[in-house]
């Protein structure tokens, strides 16, 4: 924990610009309007045969089209070719985030780059596993150890922009985009970076990831698209599988001053810790869990009374959601803040679920308002948690504290303030 004098001596950290392509849409105005209106975005698969398969609905993101798009140009024609799916959104979200910042300058060695991402290039695995089955060796594309690889999203927001400071990929599964903005903006607090892009990126939607996580019993069975992902809700069954990425920009807030921008807020704490407990399942009574929101409230100098709201991790996977309940009565007791969990509406981005609901939560917080939980209709009974579901619940502007908890027991948190 930092003492007073540490956290009084460091700079605060801006959001200045914030970016994301979901299966709302290609605008975080897009991602707001559907949070906000508590529906479900699951569909039945069609872009590929689900025959078999025991997942057949997912989260998809648009085409990435549209006029006056910041990522239209660097997404044009063979450039959109080369780069699976997870990287074509990375990209987009990255370059959208940094013309909402107002495009800040810096010398391009301390402009950095943190992506989190979970399983890299699928679409582009799954397809070439097919062509090399089909065709032998020589039927494999050339590109497809570039385009797959989990680093190819950094690799290409720093080429688009010309960054040369640190480009980096972390990958701690369903908490990953999380850790990407806790360490970007631990980046900037001491000084090894002016301006840092940090997010997720995630395209899970593919034949071989579908069948893994259906055979893993993690994912919800239903048939019904628009009612399968109930998170906290005493008849949930599991997660609906989406896709999609968000970036922030991250600056020292008296940079953004200094050059006249705005900031969406702050991002005030961050907290990591591990289960150590199980390939997938959480730590059933949710003491590292609970220790990473501690932790993150005692890095921002906040105690939990302070937190307006919770954007929980909210998997909707029996355990998952019951693990975090615990944690969450650990730390704010049976009368905390009302909690929201974005996953019923959106589905589970694996990889960049973390940054979308960072995203989320600085909306929910800029709007005094916690948008309800798609599909909740009544919590199990020993969760001692407010779930908001049916409409929006208006409250005062103030902190939020955002969960991302992943497989093999990676658990982080972050706090964000108002500006």
């Amino acid at each position: 924990m930092r003492t007073e004098a540490e956290r009084s001596a460091r700079p605060d950290i801006a959001i200045s610009g914030i970016g994301a392509v979901t299966p709302a849409g290609l605008t975080t105005e897009d991602l707001w309007t559907a949070v906000s209106a508590g529906r479900s975005l699951a569909v039945g698969l069609t872009h590929f045969d689900t025959t078999g398969h025991r997942i057949k609905i997912g989260c998809r993101v648009p085409e990435l089209t549209g006029h006056g798009l910041p990522w239209q140009e660097a997404l044009a024609g063979k450039a959109a070719r080369r780069l699976d799916p997870f990287a074509r959104y990375g990209l987009a979200a990255a370059l959208a985030a940094h013309a909402d910042a107002g495009l800040p300058q810096a010398p391009a060695a301390r402009c950095a780059i943190v992506v989190g991402n979970a399983v890299g290039g699928r679409s582009t695995s799954d397809a070439e596993s097919v062509n090399f089955a089909a065709k032998g060796p020589g039927g494999v594309r050339p590109l497809m150890p570039l385009m797959t690889m989990p680093n190819a999203a950094a690799a290409q927001i720093a080429l688009q922009l010309g960054w040369h400071g640190p480009a980096l990929t972390v990958s701690t599964t369903c908490a990953s985009g999380a850790d990407a903005i806790g360490i970007g903006a631990a980046m900037l607090r001491d000084h090894r970076a002016d301006v840092v892009i940090a997010g997720g990126c995630e395209a899970t939607l593919t034949p071989i990831t579908l069948a893994g996580f259906g055979n893993l019993n993690a994912a919800s069975l239903r048939t019904e698209p628009a009612t399968a992902c109930r998170p906290f809700d005493e008849s949930r069954d599991g997660f609906v599988m989406g896709e999609g990425a968000a970036f922030v920009v991250l600056e020292r807030a008296a940079d953004v001053r200094a050059r006249g921008g705005r900031a969406h807020g702050l991002v005030a704490g961050y907290a990591a810790t591990s289960d150590a407990h199980h390939l997938s399942a959480p730590h059933p009574d949710g003491a590292y869990a609970a220790e990473a929101m501690t932790g993150a409230l005692a890095d921002a100098g906040l105690a939990p009374s302070d937190i307006a709201h919770v954007n929980a991790h909210g998997t909707a996977t029996v355990h998952n959601d019951r693990a975090e309940a615990i944690a969450l009565a650990k730390v704010f007791g049976p009368d905390g803040p009302p909690v929201t969990a974005s996953k019923g509406v959106l589905g589970h981005l694996i990889g960049a679920a973390g940054a979308v609901e960072l995203v989320v939560a600085v909306l929910s917080m800029n709007a005094g308002a916690v948008p309800p939980t798609a599909n909740h209709t009544r919590t199990e009974p020993e969760m001692e948690i407010d779930v908001v579901h049916g409409t929006p619940r208006p409250v005062p502007t103030g902190p939020a504290l955002t969960n991302s908890f992943g497989f093999g027991g990676h658990n982080s948190s972050l706090v964000v303030t108002p500006a």
